[in-house]
């Protein structure tokens, strides 16, 4: 099974993912601290930091189909930008309408800052277009903002590719690529990064991005191990320096997991076994349960809040039921929207491809 270790990440990232929110959005938790103080704050600070392993995975798997090589490629920048939109959105689109309803419906059984307001015409359109954030709007769903954020920060790549390719014309220039990365990660940690009032714009997170895109080359075989350091070296060397400046965790943890991506992100895993075959599910189900597990919290902390004792255990027994119910969400989420959306596209996709060509 290759890119196995992507998988376990994606995994444990996702639950991750799911506790936090459980831990900083519910009432539920609210009575849990009582008896478990220490866990249910670790959950709702420090477990936020799971999503820079989609940030790193994200720039990995970015360069693995864009530009494997590093090389200057001639992209169709509209084509590839609108073909991630069709990836990301049709399946968010679904969910933030799944959201918008569950708040409505949770508002009935409980009063807490978590539920929004009723969706406006113009919130749900920001929210479609994967600019609700740039434009001001509230997100209607925990976690929205990353998906606005992964489209920004793959048109960025398209970008550089594009921008590239019309600099190096026939001639290949392999560190043109790189180069211009680690130029816009360096601007990311040592001054973006900085500024909380940037988080909904792309090169806040490109530093993150810039290491998964690092990994990927850093770690192709094909490459001398000269030019392996260097491609490291030139995105790695910005972000210790951001760190010796200004440490921060988050950029630490993305280090790391691109470090671990450099190392043995194309490891090949035997195939087999029970532990694996969970594994992978949860990656593969992973974005529809990113999706799908803040409007299912909402209703699981509303019927708790309602119809159950406000008891620290049968509440903590609520939390479990959350995270359960948004797995089981998140694997019907994808089975019935996320691959079915995804097939239609596709279809259509190449049946306007087709009519073109004719």
């Amino acid at each position: 099974m290759k890119y196995g270790v992507i998988n376990l990440l994606k995994a444990v990232a996702a639950q991750l993912i799911v506790l936090h929110h459980l831990a900083f959005y519910g009432p539920m938790a609210d009575h849990v601290r009582l008896i478990l103080p220490d866990l249910i704050d670790w959950l709702a600070g420090s477990a936020r930091l799971a999503v820079q392993v989609f940030l790193v995975v994200g720039g990995f798997l970015a360069a693995k189909s864009l530009a494997p090589s590093a090389q200057p490629v001639m992209v169709e920048p509209l084509g590839a930008i609108w073909r991630r939109y069709a990836k990301l959105a049709p399946p968010f689109i679904a969910a933030t309408l799944i959201a918008a309803i569950a708040s409505v419906l949770a508002s009935q059984w409980m009063d807490h800052d978590s539920i929004s307001a009723p969706a406006t015409v113009g919130q749900l359109a920001a929210h479609a277009a994967l600019a609700h954030g740039v434009l001001g709007y509230p997100s209607l769903s925990a976690g929205a903002w990353y998906v606005a954020i992964d489209f920004q920060l793959y048109a960025m790549m398209v970008a550089i590719l594009w921008l590239a390719a019309r600099i190096s014309g026939p001639v290949r220039r392999a560190w043109l690529v790189p180069s211009m990365v680690a130029v816009l990660g360096g601007f990311s940690v040592m001054y973006f990064n900085l500024n909380s009032d940037l988080d909904n714009w792309g090169p806040y997170f490109f530093g993150s991005y810039g290491l998964g895109l690092a990994a990927w080359w850093a770690g192709d075989p094909r490459r001398k191990t000269r030019g392996a350091v260097m491609v490291q070296a030139a995105i790695f060397l910005p972000a210790l320096v951001a760190l010796a400046v200004n440490f921060r965790s988050r950029l630490a943890l993305a280090m790391m997991v691109a470090c671990a991506l450099v190392i043995c992100g194309r490891a090949e895993i035997e195939k087999g076994g029970r532990i694996w075959s969970v594994i992978n599910a949860l990656a593969r189900t992973s974005y529809s349960v990113f999706l799908i597990h803040f409007p299912v919290c909402l209703l699981v902390n509303a019927a708790f809040t309602r119809f159950v004792p406000a008891d620290p255990v049968l509440q903590g027994l609520g939390m479990l039921t959350a995270w359960g119910a948004s797995l089981a969400a998140g694997a019907a989420f994808h089975r019935w929207v996320e691959v079915p959306l995804g097939r239609l596209l596709q279809s259509s996709s190449r049946t306007s491809s087709a009519a073109q060509r004719a």
